[in-house]
């Protein structure tokens, strides 16, 4: 709604030891994942071997209202899914999929985008598959399956299936008798484990494990395949550890600040974006304010190193969902006065410093800043925690085509222009790299850059049926 990009999806597994049920445990990890997709969310169930899928659109807790919740069977290993759908008919492509096949079945939650998934999609529909589904994660379902027919395992089947498939994916996976977490081999999608005693959860990020009364145990590594069975966990780890990408995404804008991703925090990152943007735009000001939510740590970063006094610029209504956003222009600029509402008292009559993660097409930056002006603001000068994003991402956040970048289309000063402000900065690329105190991976910048972990589909990856003839 406010001109921000979106990652595809949060998902969560959980095997459970003790004699208590999965579901609640599931439905609140999902709640605190829910920042990551709310299209739709689902659940599936593991009772004695036999799968038992609940999922719709909408948020968790519409979809699994007390009713729901109360019919969930009783089980002791589950896993769940929170859906942000990027492409395709956000209603066929809910998940957890569930696939029964000749040796059992499968449950599969899918976070991130292939490159090469609609040629594998075609190869398989050259064998007879029928899919259901525009989504990548039903190809990486098929063919694991396609792999588990012909051998011992699942485990086995899913790191068969890692050797074709390319680009980004954390999974997990139910079985009739295992749980299964993999992480592709760029580690460009978060994916944790943790405990709760003898239980094992793996999420896409440590939130989830604060919600339900985990610990924290570790990040799944770039390509490792991780196994949980009644005898315990047993890892399978990649010979050769490929060139590794995290999404810098993650740290400026996706996940939740409380989160920690692969050794470095969130809300720590953000604050050093902010720093390290007082020091490359400096400029004399009374306050610095954030853009709810993710513009807060930047701005308070920028503050302290600064020296300008921080103020809270902006009061956003929590209780609009996703359902409110409105298809036309017109009408986001005109749901940006709902959502968002100034504190004029902390701009007024002011030089104001307002810190945003970022500008994606820029549509909706101008009535923001319209709403500072309108408040009083004597100055407006926006600085962005991210640098400007001027390419596409291949997997699974929704950078729309070059032509609608501003920033792929039009200089810094044309942009300041174009949305109202007296002055513009992005964050460096070079500041990127910096951030993330602690990271183990090196960072995917491919937005600001170009320049990607694994290489760009050679063609497009949009399936024939959604193409209109």
């Amino acid at each position: 709604m406010f001109d921000k990009l979106h990652e595809e999806c949060g998902v969560f597994g959980i095997f459970r030891r003790s004699g208590e049920t999965v579901v609640p445990e599931t439905y609140h990890a999902l709640y605190a994942l829910q920042h990551r997709g709310q299209e739709s969310c689902g659940i599936a169930v593991n009772v004695d071997g036999v799968i038992n899928c609940h999922k719709g659109a909408g948020l968790v807790n519409e979809v699994f209202n007390r009713e729901a919740l109360m019919k969930m069977p009783e089980g002791k290993m589950a896993i769940g899914h929170c859906l942000y759908g990027s492409i395709g008919n956000a209603s066929e492509n809910i998940q957890p999929l569930l696939i029964n096949h000749m040796k059992g079945a499968m449950a599969l939650a899918h976070n991130g985008c292939l490159t090469n998934g609609l040629e594998i999609r075609e190869e398989l529909e050259k064998k007879g598959m029928i899919f259901h589904t525009s989504s990548n994660s039903e190809v990486i379902a098929y063919a694991i399956i396609q792999e588990r027919v012909r051998c011992g395992s699942i485990e086995e089947a899913v790191r068969n299936a890692m050797k074709v498939i390319k680009g980004a994916y954390s999974l997990v996976i139910m079985s009739p008798t295992k749980l299964i977490a993999a992480r592709d081999p760029q580690g460009i999608r978060p994916l944790c484990m943790g405990t709760m005693g003898e239980d094992v959860v793996f999420a896409s990020e440590s939130c989830a494990f604060n919600a339900i009364g985990a610990t924290f145990e570790r990040d799944i590594e770039p390509g490792e395949v991780v196994v949980v069975t009644k005898d315990g966990v047993k890892s399978y780890k990649p010979e050769v550890r490929e060139k590794t990408g995290l999404c810098v995404f993650e740290y400026i804008y996706n996940a939740r600040p409380d989160s920690v991703i692969d050794g470095a925090s969130v809300h720590e990152a953000r604050l050093q974006a902010g720093a390290f943007l007082a020091q490359e735009h400096p400029v004399e000001a009374d306050v610095v304010i954030g853009v709810p939510d993710s513009g807060l740590d930047a701005a308070l970063g920028y503050a302290r190193e600064s020296g300008i006094p921080y103020g809270i610029g902006f009061i956003k209504n929590k209780y609009i969902g996703r359902t409110f956003i409105q298809p036309t222009q017109k009408e986001r600029q005109d749901a940006v006065r709902i959502k968002l509402n100034v504190v004029s008292a902390t701009v007024k009559d002011k030089r104001v410093v307002m810190v945003d993660d970022s500008i994606v097409r820029g549509t909706t930056s101008l009535p923001i800043i319209k709403l500072l002006r309108d408040a009083g603001a004597k100055e407006v000068h926006m600085r962005l925690a991210s640098p400007p994003y001027i390419r596409p991402c291949y997997f699974g956040t929704d950078v729309v085509s070059v032509e609608n970048l501003i920033a792929a289309n039009h200089t810094v000063e044309e942009i300041a222009k174009i949305i109202g402000v007296d002055s513009l900065g992005y964050l460096s690329v070079e500041a990127c790299d910096k951030l993330a105190k602690g990271c183990g991976l090196s960072l995917c910048k491919g937005c600001f850059t170009g320049e990607y972990p694994v290489d760009p589909p050679k063609r497009d990856q949009t399936p024939r049926h959604e193409k209109p003839i």
